[in-house]
């Protein structure tokens, strides 16, 4: 798979673009690279979309594990391999453990989550799958997380979907031809497994 863009270079940045690329470099594990490199050829969008990735990412009312684990359960559904390269090491370092990762990459249904973790995986698996959350799992959501925390959690999933696209479209590979970590799934097969 070639990548379908060629790398921005900060120094061909226009010069009014350079701040956005300035924050971005502070926080982005890929530098330029990653969505950002798409990103950046729409720079208007790229600072509003770099904008919410930071409320997102660093001050969501959502707990930083279990953040990262929606972020994981939208890779794994598209098939975003960068997104995987990038998130899974993140989400160890905030607590996720390595079983239950595993496990997701494999396209199962983890074993031995939390109940924090399974409410996450079922909210966000209806949300995506089926485009909706059944009454008794919204409920359930809002009781334990709070309604801000859902809100939260809703809108990060559907950005990481946003995000996933962005980065399939532009077939964004693992920096320095790395092995990609998912198995190719049909979109069938994937409904399948993770809704069992």
């Amino acid at each position: 798979m070639t990548e379908r863009f060629s790398q921005v270079r900060y120094e061909d940045l226009a010069p009014e673009v350079r701040p956005l690329a300035d924050d971005i470099l502070k926080v982005s594990s890929a530098a330029l690279g990653g969505p950002y490199n798409a990103l950046l050829r729409s720079p208007d969008m790229a600072r509003r979309c770099f904008d919410f990735l930071d409320y997102l990412r660093f001050r969501t009312s959502v707990s930083k594990h279990l953040n990262e684990f929606a972020i994981l359960i939208q890779a794994r559904i598209a098939n975003a391999q960068y997104e995987w390269w990038a998130h899974d090491p993140i989400a160890q370092r905030a607590g996720l453990s390595p079983y239950i990762i595993e496990q997701l990459r494999q396209c199962k249904r983890p074993e031995g989550m939390q109940d924090d973790e399974a409410l996450v995986y079922d909210f966000c698996i209806q949300l995506t799958l089926n485009h909706r959350v059944p009454d008794a799992l919204w409920a359930q959501a809002i009781a334990q997380m709070g309604e801000q925390a859902v809100v939260d959690l809703t809108v990060l999933s559907g950005t990481y979907v946003m995000v996933s696209m962005l980065l399939n479209a532009t077939q964004v590979g693992i920096p320095n031809g790395g092995e990609e970590p998912l198995e190719v799934l049909s979109p069938l097969d994937i409904r399948q497994r993770l809704l069992a």
